[in-house]
């Protein structure tokens, strides 16, 4: 239950115990944040020194690289951050903001795009033609495919010590870097740059009409951490519907929430 959502959500933007949820509008967002979730967990795991976190890290590694053999993902950063850049230039006529911060964000995204200019659209050759990898990626579509006994070179390479494996598996990461880093900074200006309003769901639910004039990539709902719910967020292309539903565990469906509920939306 939320006791008094007016004073929870004064500075729930800002603060920690806050949940998110987005939404995404667009193929393109659809596909950033998948790509932005598996390098954040291939990082993770690469720094870890166990077999078993080594396994999770080129597994992220590979579904990264499925995502981007679907299509030209690198034109798409590079179109992005120049929409972001432009984005940025047109706040320098607007009162009040910092030149100097500005300036700041436009060379991080002009640098950004230099490393994509440099990669060339065949930056993820070397991880394609790696036999290696495609071991591993052909043997994972098999549930438990990557035993001993299917992969003894990958298990072989598990038990080399941390240092020389770890090795490698930075530089397999580095050479999907400059698009990971792209999007995870687009994502950022993309969150950071559209400040949510408080918006109030009627007997648990919300409808919103996307105006012909924005183009939203994606929704964000912000919720006080606690409350026992949660969004599920519905979108076409001029709409999109939540609906607040309760936490009933896991052994149980949610259920509606037949209550107002006030919740912070941005749309970005």
């Amino acid at each position: 239950m939320i006791g008094n959502p007016d004073k929870e959500l004064q500075n729930l933007s800002s603060t920690a115990g806050v949940m998110k949820f987005e939404q995404p509008l667009t193929e393109r967002m659809r596909t950033f944040l998948r790509i932005e979730l598996l390098h954040k967990q291939a990082r993770f795991h690469s720094e870890a020194t166990t077999e078993i976190s080594a396994r999770a890290a080129v597994s992220n590694l590979l579904e990264i690289l499925t995502i981007l053999n679907r299509g030209d993902i690198r034109t798409d950063v590079m179109q992005e951050l120049d929409r972001q850049s432009e984005l940025l230039a047109s706040f320098t006529r607007q009162p009040g903001v910092d030149p100097t911060r500005l300036e700041v964000f436009i060379n991080e995204l002009r640098i950004l795009q230099e490393g994509l200019v440099d990669c060339g659209p065949k930056l993820i050759t070397p991880l394609k033609e790696c036999d290696f990898l495609n071991n591993i990626k052909h043997r994972s579509s098999i549930p438990g495919g990557t035993c001993m006994f299917d992969l003894p070179d990958y298990s072989y390479w598990l038990r080399l010590p941390y240092e020389e494996r770890s090795k490698e598996l930075v530089g397999w990461l580095s050479i999907i870097r400059p698009i990971c880093d792209a999007v995870e900074q687009v994502l950022w200006l993309i969150r950071e740059t559209n400040q949510p309003t408080k918006e109030l769901a009627i007997h648990g639910m919300h409808q919103h009409n996307i105006e012909r004039r924005t183009s939203p990539s994606l929704v964000r709902v912000l919720l006080p951490m606690g409350g026992g719910i949660y969004p599920q967020i519905s979108a076409g292309k001029h709409r999109f519907t939540i609906h607040f539903v309760k936490w009933q565990g896991t052994k149980e469906r949610p259920i509606q929430v037949n209550k107002d509920i006030t919740f912070l939306l941005a749309l970005c």
